[in-house]
């Protein structure tokens, strides 16, 4: 019978506004176990995660190395330590602010079913929504990732890669993945702006040293957090039921402030939009960390 396994890792999720709780409880009715990497934080992660009761999770707690600041590396590390607990045939990890939508379990269980005895598919790969600035506004622009991979074989031979945005094979080669018609809902850049600001230079830190941090941070604003206004578009499908009593995710304020932010940046849009029409005619292709089978 096949098993499948959930695998995170979360640290500080109050202090930084992860919707870690929405996060879990959308994937917990797809695997048979789910594994949380908890790292040492400053808040109550920990409890906030036990309070979701279900005997599903498997908590596990790390100290993150803080002398790791490389590339992002440390998100990796982690990563893989809380796949290596991971019991079942198949691993779906989801990141701490990535969600799934219950209109899509069907369609995720039954490609995974399918596909399972086929050696050739290392794993599967979703459709991503990534919201930024508000639960009402998402990015659809060529240097965001459309498409990645979030549940592959557990066979000792994929290992996440990097900051963790991707998984390679033990060889260094890209995985064979199907694309599942399915969606991740991704709230990275959509939560309240105070918190953003200080998720965003401390999430730094695992990619820059001090002297970057002061320099690159000084006097650092929503302004300057949320300043990719090209290619930005209006939601106004329905989000994840999980995530429909997260008030202060789906706030209209959030999505009012967007709206005035580009009008304060209308000359720049204006030229980034022109950038855009140009880019059509030129073939720019946009990053894939799999290979689509």
């Amino acid at each position: 019978m096949m098993k499948i396994s959930g695998a995170t890792i979360v640290k500080n999720a109050v202090l930084y506004g992860y919707p870690i709780v929405e996060s879990i409880k959308s994937l917990l009715p797809l695997v048979d176990e789910y594994v949380v990497n908890i790292g040492k934080s400053q808040d109550d992660t920990k409890k906030l995660i036990e309070s979701i009761k279900d005997p599903k999770i498997k908590i596990i707690e790390t100290e993150w190395d803080e002398s790791i600041r490389t590339g992002g590396l440390i998100l990796s590390i982690q990563t893989n330590y809380a796949i290596k607990h991971c019991t079942g045939d198949w691993i779906f990890y989801l990141q701490a602010d990535e969600v799934l939508h219950e209109d899509d379990y069907d369609e995720i269980y039954n490609t995974i079913k399918v596909f399972n005895d086929d050696q050739r598919v290392d794993g599967f790969a979703f459709n991503f929504l990534h919201f930024y600035g508000s639960a009402w506004t998402y990015k659809n622009a060529r240097n965001w990732y459309k498409n990645e991979v979030r549940i592959i074989r557990n066979n000792g031979k994929i290992f996440s890669y990097g900051d963790a945005q991707s998984f390679r094979l033990i060889d260094g080669e890209k995985p064979k993945a199907k694309l599942i018609n399915a969606r991740i809902f991704h709230y990275g850049w959509a939560r309240p702006h105070s918190v953003l600001i200080k998720k965003v230079v401390d999430f730094n830190k695992l990619w820059h040293n001090d002297e970057y941090i002061v320099t690159k941070f000084a006097d650092f604003d929503i302004y300057k957090c949320l300043n990719e206004l090209d290619n930005l578009e209006v939601f106004t499908g329905r989000h994840p039921k999980v995530m429909m009593g997260n008030k202060e995710f789906l706030s209209l304020e959030n999505f009012l402030f967007i709206m005035q932010l580009r009008e304060k940046y209308i000359k720049q849009r204006s030229i980034l939009q022109y950038l855009k029409a140009l880019s059509k005619k030129i073939p720019i292709g946009r990053y894939r960390g799999f290979k689509k089978i």
